[in-house]
């Protein structure tokens, strides 16, 4: 049997390599991703995957006729490239590191609803071989595009917090009326106009769905579930990869699929909760408060004695969390930082996993701020260092230090490890006030012996511990 009697040109043959060839720069840029060293360099050689394969496709794809990509279909390609190129390049560049979350639940959103249109479109295509497949990526894509924009308003503070029982009901309600469409639309007997406007109504539902099923988790969970709907953004894509038969696009979606939901897990486990207890267990924002305990005094520390007692502590871990980032502080804790370290102090960083708004958001904050990689260290790493620590600076964090994940079993995050500054010699806590985290519960850290608050915002505080360590 000859190429010609499979209608396979020498163009399907290069396409395909370049395709393989692409997919292998995927994975050799996800391996370089697991590390911000190297992070950079990752994203440049995947880009350049995605690019090849694009350009390929170009070039070389012909439709079952044998006809190339027509001259209108190519402008009309290039043009939404180079719109989509212009936008997001301004985008990356204004966007500040506080907003960077809701920016990835947007990318997500943007994915998602990219895949529900192709499948919408290639419903009624006669040469689409697979309506599961196509119906699939509707679901998923569209449950991806408006949960991940309910993420974004959560994260903005746009969309509040809905915590009510019943939604959890009405959630596998609204599931199991999706998976009964999604049966009838495949085997019912019925006209095509009617599945058509059948996948309409599950395009609706799914979309519904997506709300729903974001709306009622806590705002401690929402790294978990960025991770989780970039996870339905990958699976999404491999589904318009397979109704187009195209390799890039599989392997594409199912790379991002598979690293989405392998971190969602990791954050699961990271915080000891299972994902359908992070997904129904509305955990943040609305739980209870725990026991009732005698809360202590507060005690303050000024800018003078906080820099003494750094400057003249042999070992110091600083512990970054959200309000750092909206401070827009981690230059400034660099600095510091070096300051003690040229005088003589160990510093390190402790990172909790889920601290921030997003997977690793605290190395990335840290890392545009030239912190070296190595002084970054893992929370289960760190935690048998903290009694031998002289100081832990607490800078914006909350939940991932509150003791009550070890102590209070009435409390929402009891059982989710966290970092144990609570055992160090000293606790310096950097907040603008006595607010609580995002988990919405009390830190009885902050009434502890060996805990002292350094009210301010984070940059100005750390400002002038500069300043101070600078002076003496």
């Amino acid at each position: 049997m000859t190429m010609d009697t499979l209608n396979i040109t020498n163009g399907d043959i290069i396409l395909e390599f370049i395709y393989l060839l692409s997919a292998l720069l995927f994975v050799y840029g996800l391996k370089l991703l697991s590390s911000p060293d190297s992070a950079r360099r990752g994203n440049l050689w995947a880009g350049a995957g995605m690019i090849m394969a694009m350009i390929a496709t170009m070039v070389l794809h012909r439709n079952g006729e044998g006809e190339g990509i027509k001259g209108a279909n190519l402008a009309i390609i290039l043009g939404a490239i180079a719109f989509g190129g212009v936008i997001g390049a301004v985008v990356a560049r204004r966007i500040k590191m506080t907003a960077m979350p809701q920016l990835v639940s947007f990318f997500n959103a943007t994915g998602g609803a990219a895949s529900a249109l192709v499948a919408l479109i290639e419903f009624s295509n006669p040469e689409n071989q697979s309506g599961l497949v196509t119906l699939l990526g509707l679901i998923i894509g569209s449950i991806a595009f408006s949960g991940s924009m309910i993420a974004y308003g959560k994260l903005n503070g746009n969309v509040k917090d809905l915590f009510t029982k019943w939604l959890t009901y009405i959630n596998l309600l609204i599931l199991a009326g999706i998976v009964f469409l999604l049966l009838f639309i495949l085997f019912g007997h019925a006209p095509a106009e009617t599945k058509q406007t059948l996948v309409y109504i599950l395009l609706a539902v799914s979309l519904i769905y997506g709300i729903s099923f974001v709306i009622p988790i806590g705002g401690a969970d929402m790294p978990v579930v960025i991770s989780l709907l970039n996870s339905f953004t990958g699976i999404a894509a491999a589904m318009a990869g397979f109704i187009y038969q195209n390799q890039a696009m599989i392997l594409g979606g199912i790379f991002v699929g598979a690293a989405g939901m392998i971190l969602t897990l990791l954050m699961c486990k990271a915080m000891n909760r299972s994902l359908i207890n992070v997904i129904i267990g509305a955990f943040g924002g609305g739980g209870a408060e725990g026991l009732d305990r005698e809360k202590g005094i507060v005690k303050e520390i000024s800018a003078t004695d906080a820099a003494v007692m750094l400057n003249y502590s042999s070992k110091v871990v600083i512990v970054p969390g959200y309000g750092l980032a909206v401070a827009q502080a981690q230059h400034i804790c660099s600095e510091m930082d070096e300051l003690l370290e040229a005088n003589g102090v160990e510093v390190k960083y402790a990172i909790h996993p889920v601290a921030g708004r997003m997977p690793g958001h605290m190395n990335v904050l840290l890392a545009e701020a030239d912190v070296p990689y190595e002084k970054l260290v893992e929370m289960d790493e760190i935690n048998p260092d903290m009694s031998k620590t002289d100081v832990v600076v607490v800078i914006g964090a909350n939940d991932v230090v509150n003791p009550a994940a070890l102590d209070d079993p009435s409390s929402p995050i009891y059982g989710m490890p966290i970092i144990r500054v609570h055992e160090a010699k000293n606790v310096i806590v950097m907040k603008r006030g006595m607010g609580k985290g995002y988990a919405a519960i009390e830190n009885y850290l902050f009434y502890n012996d060996n805990t002292r608050m350094f009210f301010g915002s984070a940059k100005d505080s750390l400002q002038k511990l500069v300043s101070e360590i600078k002076a003496l």
